[in-house]
């Protein structure tokens, strides 16, 4: 049956109906909720995007209204007409906002048939992830998603609010852009026009809002695309969207400032909550030694603590031998309050064999008793007790977790990560207060190289166009491993949520930082010449900062993967279900763009 939608068209959704409407001849357009039968009468609970109404089917209808209600099966689309009334009292549904009233049906057409769904649309999908991605269009009809993209669109627009109001141009910057490194590969675009050369996906718009700055824009910014393909590992995605900031004649500061004033106002109009003015500041070496990683997670207070005077007291030769070659011994109190029962061997060995992933050699531990040590490595402790409980403020039933290498960052990152799994075990449970807090922490201070030992060279070590502090230039190449840089990362609950720095304006400068890194005269005009010519025409100072959009609403919505708040994402492996992307072209099309796939040869068998 064809129906022309202009006699069915809505007069209202079906998140709008109340008391006040009582009376009113409605026109309703949406899927079936649910549908139930109760003696003669039928209740249809009908969905939009912006809520649900009841609608009843009252006893005695016509022969053509009861004939199609009985069709009616899930997610059949429909338009109903009908009159609003009130329900009674005791029939008031709480929970809904339109549960005051339902709408009494006089006419019901169906729109659009459904046929048997391969899972059931509820609030929450229970269906497995490629069965959500492959179907990704029933997955957006659940409440779930519905919220978490409305807060989506409303945190976008929340940040295009602030960032005008704060004299920042929107501006946008190229797709298809010239392959430069930035760390990850890029994707490539072959040209059709000139043979054999491509264009490439831009992994940020880093060098064009330096080029902007260039050109005196002042206060730019982007809710920008960007593409790496990198090998499918953990939450990323080959496509995501960041929050594009660039600002000219600024300091550090004055970045930060910004970008907490952009935090505050996108929380308080979305979620209605009240951060702090200033977020609080941790240089990268501090965050290291407190908390094991550059993105700790402050809802929880567990530091890690210097054991090395604590060792010198004992007697365990692995602990000695550490320290006796450079590295460090740290350690972690676990409070009894905190653990339900006292921890068993079987769960110590599962956290030494999480900290064995980041490279430790083994997880030491003792347990806390009145004014002693016990279990584990504790005997080589003996003597040293009192003076160890004391020095690591530790209470009766805690228990001491150790971490020796001859590597201090290795002690480090690897008690790191077991504090970070201990937080989700222990203290973050869906139900805690601190599950549901938002504790922002500024990282700055970070080191601007990184040592490669498989090359045996310098990188950047977030990209090549940051400024080293000033302090450290007229030692950049004789120690390159003690520069610290003008960066900073922004951290919320464990996740870094957006990286910046002040960039580097001076071409001279610019190219001792290429040298550094192993790029010459030749490649670094190559590859970044437009930009070097740009920062010899008077570039001003500048920073900026991209906050990563999917991941900001991941955690306000409080997810824990991004996947919740993309329309339409790629699975682990980079590969769309739905559409059966990336496929295979046309012969044709491969012709015109001068390509020959070349099929990758067969591993041999063991």
């Amino acid at each position: 049956m064809m129906v022309c939608m202009e006699h069915y068209k809505r007069t209202h959704h079906c998140g709008e109906l109340c008391a006040r409407h009582e009376g009113a001849p409605v026109t309703l357009n949406g899927w079936v909720n649910r549908k139930r039968d109760h003696g003669g009468i039928s209740f249809i609970n009908l969905r939009d995007r912006y809520g649900v109404t009841q609608t009843v089917i009252g006893e005695n209808p016509s022969a053509l209204l009861a004939e199609t209600a009985a069709q009616l099966r899930n997610e059949y689309c429909v338009a109903v007409r009908g009159t609003v009334r009130r329900r009674p009292p005791d029939m008031v549904n709480s929970d809904m906002p339109t549960g005051e009233i339902e709408v009494l049906v006089h006419e019901l057409v169906i729109l659009n048939k459904c046929e048997v769904l391969p899972f059931q649309i509820e609030d929450e999908s229970r269906a497995g992830e490629d069965l959500r991605l492959k179907h990704r269009y029933l997955d957006l009809r659940s409440a779930g998603m519905q919220k978490r993209l409305r807060l989506r669109h409303e945190t976008a627009f929340a940040v295009r609010e602030w960032m005008t109001s704060q004299g920042f141009y929107e501006i946008e910057t190229p797709t298809f852009i010239r392959s430069t490194p930035e760390g990850a590969r890029d994707y490539l675009v072959p040209s059709r026009l000139y043979a054999g050369k491509f264009y490439a996906l831009p992994q940020s718009p880093q060098l064009y809002k330096q080029l902007l700055m260039a050109a005196g824009f002042d206060k730019y910014f982007q809710i920008a695309r960007c593409y790496r393909d990198e090998d499918a590992r953990g939450d990323r995605q080959p496509e995501f969207t960041q929050i594009d900031i660039e600002m000219s004649f600024v300091s550090r500061d004055e970045v930060l400032s910004m970008t907490e004033g952009l935090m505050s106002h996108v929380f308080q109009k979305t979620l209605g909550i009240t951060l702090p003015v200033h977020f609080k500041r941790l240089g990268y070496d501090e965050a290291m030694e407190l908390y094991g990683t550059d993105k700790p997670d402050l809802r929880f207070d567990l530091p890690l603590h210097d054991f090395a005077p604590c060792a010198k007291e004992g007697e365990f030769a692995a602990f000695n031998g550490a320290l006796a070659a450079g590295g460090a011994v740290k350690a972690l109190v676990v409070p009894s309050g905190a653990m339900k029962t006292p921890y068993s061997r079987k769960q110590i060995e599962e956290l030494e064999n999480h900290a064995k992933i980041y490279r430790a050699k083994g997880l030491a531990w003792m347990k806390v008793a009145e004014g002693a040590l016990e279990g584990g490595v504790s005997k080589f402790f003996a003597r040293a007790a009192a003076k160890i409980i004391d020095r690591l403020g530790a209470k009766p039933g805690d228990l001491i977790l150790l971490v020796a290498d001859a590597k201090r960052k290795t002690a480090n990152t690897a008690l790191g990560a077991v504090r970070s799994r201990l937080g989700k075990e222990l203290f973050l449970s869906e139900d805690s207060e601190a599950a549901k807090r938002f504790e922002f922490v500024w990282i700055v201070d970070f080191p601007l190289f990184e040592y490669n030992e498989d090359e045996e060279r310098w990188e950047a070590a977030h990209h090549l166009f940051s400024y080293p502090q000033e302090q450290y230039h007229d030692t950049l190449e004789s120690c390159p491993g003690g520069v610290k840089g003008d960066l900073y990362d922004l951290v919320l609950n464990g996740y870094e949520l957006a990286s910046g720095s002040i960039r580097i304006h001076d071409p001279v400068l610019q190219k001792r930082i290429f040298s550094i890194t192993g790029i010459g005269e030749e490649e670094a005009q190559a590859k970044f010449g437009f930009l070097l010519e740009a920062l010899k025409y008077g570039a001003p100072p500048h920073g900026g900062i991209a906050p990563g959009l999917d991941r900001l609403v991941m955690l306000m919505a409080g997810e824990t993967s991004i996947k919740e708040v993309i329309a339409f994402p790629k699975n682990s492996f980079a590969v769309s279900p739905m559409d059966d992307c990336p496929a295979a072209v046309d012969g044709r099309q491969l012709e015109e763009l001068h390509l020959v796939i070349k099929e990758p040869k067969e591993e041999a068998n063991p």
